[in-house]
């Protein structure tokens, strides 16, 4: 899917600031001592969950935050909102969109996308002789890659939420899931059964403000590179 902004939606404006896409959450708080190694200092209350506000001004008068879902930050790279990002590889797999360029592993927010069925069910039957199977995902796109490289057909009941009380209600075999410590699933009665893929953050930019604004961008690029190996 390609953006539809045309290159001159981000022609070089030395007075109009970058917008850097982050995402709430769990990654929000990881980011922070990356974000300061990098000098970026947003105003204090983008930390703060509670706040209405989602765009926030840094200490850069070039730089802008905006805060949004973490399942939207590569959408918003993506269609040209914003020009930078943290994205985790899971969304980066699950819409490829072709206008974003992932420059660099963060190494935060570590967690994996994994297969987990009911501990009852799990290895009672090969796997290998299925020929399709339903499935509870937020990832529809990765869970039908996944089970089409094997040749079975996944059927996705599209959840965002409370997946772990899909197989136990009867509405699939198996759900793909995002997975950090396995508690949760545990506490459902479900196993992990296949990592599909381990996942980190990564920085993302928008491929034509890369183009358009080659020393801008990459002057952010550099310095996230720069924290890094600083860390």
């Amino acid at each position: 899917m390609t953006a539809p902004f045309p290159a001159s939606a981000f022609a070089p404006d030395a007075t109009t600031p970058l917008i850097l896409a982050l995402p709430k959450g769990r990654i929000l708080s990881e980011c922070g001592p990356l974000l300061a190694r990098a000098g970026i200092v947003p105003s204090p209350d983008y930390a703060d969950e509670d706040s209405r506000r989602l765009r926030f001004p840094t200490e850069n008068p070039l730089l802008d935050v905006v805060r949004v879902r973490p399942f939207d930050v590569a959408t918003f790279v993506a269609f040209g909102a914003a020009h930078i990002g943290i994205c985790g590889a899971d969304v980066l797999m699950e819409f490829d969109y072709p206008e974003v360029y992932a420059p660099l592993d963060l190494g935060i927010g570590r967690c994996r996308v994994s297969v987990a069925e009911p501990v009852e069910t799990a290895g009672m039957d090969d796997s290998s002789r299925w020929s399709q199977i339903r499935v509870a995902s937020k990832y529809p796109n990765i869970a039908r890659r996944h089970y089409a490289s094997r040749g079975i057909h996944a059927e996705v009941v599209h959840l965002n939420g409370a997946m772990e009380l899909a197989p136990g209600l009867g509405l699939c075999r198996v759900i793909v899931d995002l997975v950090q410590t396995g508690s949760t699933l545990k506490a459902n009665g479900l196993v992990e059964t296949e990592v599909i893929a381990p996942v980190t953050s990564r920085l993302i930019v928008n491929r034509t403000a890369l183009k358009t604004q080659p020393e801008a961008v990459g002057a952010w690029i550099a310095k996230f590179r720069a924290a890094l190996e600083a860390a």
